[in-house]
């Protein structure tokens, strides 16, 4: 039997990194989101999270979705 592959967990970043990534407000990236260019996660207590791969592919022109 063989062992099960584990799951990859994908990374999460904040607003104030993905601001820092792009040099904007992280008010502009809570604009984006809103907007739908970027999808957010939210977390348990409400915060918005934003996965790194989405943000990666954003950043190069790519299609995010």
């Amino acid at each position: 039997m063989t062992k099960p592959e584990p799951l990859e967990i994908e990374e999460l970043l904040t607003p104030a990194e993905v601001a820092k990534m792009f040099r904007v407000d992280p008010k502009t990236v809570t604009r984006w989101a809103s907007a739908g260019k970027l999808s957010a996660v939210f977390t348990l207590g409400g915060h918005r999270r934003y996965r790194r791969s989405e943000v990666e592919r954003f950043l190069t022109g790519g299609p995010v979705q």
